[in-house]
């Protein structure tokens, strides 16, 4: 015969299994808002750090520009120096040994490579990491390139040599990636500064034809992408900066050359800069303060260069 449970031994046991329902769903609820407020406190500051929030997602950070330049740009800019340095030597018949000035630029080509390789770019900025996808790639154009030439040492005198390379499909695919790179890399500075300023635009391409009258309302990060668009375009390595380039068009516009040769178009004006030799290395510098002295740039060196 079953034993009934009395009122009592029933409402304790009722009683008991609400407890451990209650129990149940406080724990799993007590994890779902432990979750929550861990996941906050990991992803808003991821957001903050990679500029991934709403309205802002291809904000980049100084730092990253920073740090790329430092481990990426930098060595490749200091490779490509060398080059051009031996590469006047050798144009001009002044070295006495072209082979072995070829094996080094090989060299050290390679070792920049290894360099800028081991360079960490953050996910979160594509512009730098094919900016340095690009360099790299450059890097090992002008390694084969220079090897090649090595070998062409004993055919040819050091000026056939210096044109040979020049059409040298290694040189001319060097000089592809070189520019490509650059263009990333101010593309980059152009969405860090629409980050700092919204009044920015992120992204620039200038119209067929940018008239000297609109450019000269372009912010400076702009007029930089523009300068770097143009030598891309151009295929135009050359020691000088994107910034020593927009610096000079800006100082041709001011003196009123631009006028008085009725150059219409910044086209006009960077084709007469460029093919003339006008640009150097440090134009910016020269009127940063008389030009600028108000635009916004990042922290990058060659933009701030250390007073002597």
């Amino acid at each position: 015969m079953e034993k009934r449970l009395t009122r009592t031994e029933m409402l304790f046991s009722l009683g008991f299994l609400f407890m451990l329902v209650f129990a149940v769903g406080a724990f799993f609820y007590g994890v779902k808002i432990g979750s929550e407020k861990t996941e906050a406190r990991l992803v808003e500051p991821a957001k903050h750090l990679s500029g991934s929030t709403k309205g802002n997602a291809d904000a980049y950070q100084q730092q990253d520009l920073v740090s790329f330049y430092h481990t990426v740009y930098l060595p490749y800019r200091e490779f490509q120096n060398e080059w051009f340095a031996a590469f006047r030597k050798l144009a001009a018949g002044q070295l006495t040994n072209a082979g072995s000035a070829l094996n080094d630029l090989s060299d050290t080509a390679e070792q920049t490579y290894k360099e800028a390789e081991r360079a960490s770019v953050p996910a979160n900025s594509p512009l730098l990491e094919t900016a340095q996808l690009q360099l790299l790639k450059s890097l090992r154009m002008f390694d084969e390139a220079a090897s090649r030439g090595a070998g062409s040492v004993k055919n040819m005198s050091g000026a056939e040599l210096a044109q040979a390379l020049e059409k040298d499909a290694y040189y001319v695919d060097g000089v592809k990636y070189a520019l490509g790179g650059q263009q990333d890399y101010y593309a980059a500075m152009l969405k860090w500064s629409a980050s700092v300023n919204p009044a920015i635009p992120g992204e620039y391409e200038a119209p067929g034809g940018l008239s000297l009258a609109d450019w000269k309302k372009l912010p400076l990060t702009v007029k930089n992408k523009v300068a770097a668009d143009q030598l891309n375009a151009r295929k135009s390595l050359a020691a000088f900066y994107p910034q020593d380039l927009a610096s000079r068009v800006d100082e041709f516009i001011h003196s009123g050359q631009a006028s008085s040769m009725k150059m219409r178009t910044v086209d006009a004006v960077i084709d007469l800069l460029v093919n003339t030799e006008a640009v150097r290395t440090g134009d910016f510098g020269g009127s940063k303060d008389e030009l600028y002295p108000k635009e916004l740039l990042p922290q990058l060196p060659f933009f701030f260069p250390e007073e002597e």
